[in-house]
């Protein structure tokens, strides 16, 4: 399997009726509250500089938009380009934006989520910016994203299998269309490449890294950003899982999941094999 990088629907309505517009103002004032509280200007500072952002990641001062595809190794892109936020004056707008979302159940459709569609944004933002936009994403060889999806929602959310005895159970469980949906299982059931196109199957992104090549990939993304080599933190190192995913497979279950991410497999060039 090749190491190298790649270089090249709307979301549901949640709106349920009109909310008064007191209300609304109280949601306003409610965010107020939550953001200033604290006993000084530095309390107030660690609440925001301390708050978790789940929003995609979008920045104007440093002209990218990173596309998160789960399990890809985007937690630790994440936190190394995270601090980028702060020295951008339109994030604070963008942080409130976050913060006012938060505080309306997510009514208001104020901001991407974090593991949003490139479309999302195609759509959202104006043609010329996004034009312009520096967009990227990491994908993973199919296979080893599973294997990394079991031992995380074993550690994470195990109530969600704990009707299942063992990892092809769990893959079998998850695949099966007449399952019902739980946004955790099914985040990972989705093609990578959907992620990355519009409508038409056009890709949208610059640059596609590999979470096999990731801190090359990585570096090379800051190059391109002009930003000084940031550290690549290591975050959710599963510490529980075999090194070799092909271990985890039989023949039957390694078919089932290549059929089921065909489009992946073939789009950006994966196979069973290392």
């Amino acid at each position: 399997m090749p190491n190298k990088a790649f270089i090249v629907t709307r979301p549901p309505n949640l709106y349920h009726g009109r909310q008064p517009i007191n209300q609304s103002k109280n949601l306003v004032f409610t965010l107020a509250a939550q953001m200033l509280r604290g006993n000084s200007a530095s309390d107030r500072v660690l609440k925001l500089t301390h708050t978790k952002q789940t929003s995609m990641l979008l920045s104007r001062k440093y002209n990218f938009l990173f596309v998160h595809i789960a399990k890809t190794g985007g937690t630790s892109v994440r936190a190394a380009l995270q601090p980028l936020r702060w020295r951008d004056p339109w994030y604070y707008a963008q942080f409130i934006c976050s913060r006012l979302s938060h505080v309306s159940g997510h009514r208001i459709g104020s901001k991407f989520p974090r593991h949003a569609r490139i479309i999302a944004a195609q759509e959202m933002l104006p043609e010329e910016f996004f034009g312009q936009l520096f967009k990227f994403a990491f994908v993973r060889n199919p296979w080893d994203l599973q294997v990394s999806s079991y031992h995380h929602i074993r550690r994470e959310r195990p109530h969600l299998i704990a009707h299942l005895q063992d990892f092809e159970q769990f893959v079998r469980w998850k695949l099966d269309p007449e399952r019902p949906y739980q946004y955790h299982i099914d985040t990972s059931i989705q093609s990578q490449l959907d992620y990355l196109v519009d409508l038409r199957g056009n890709l949208l992104v610059d640059y596609i890294g590999r979470y096999e090549n990731l801190n090359d990939d990585f570096r090379h993304i800051c190059e391109v950003l002009g930003l000084e080599q940031l550290k690549l933190p290591h975050k959710r190192e599963a510490r529980d899982r075999k090194k070799d995913y092909r271990s985890y497979y039989s023949d039957g279950l390694a078919e089932l999941v290549e059929h089921h991410f065909k489009r992946d497999v073939s789009a950006l060039d994966y196979r069973f094999e290392p």
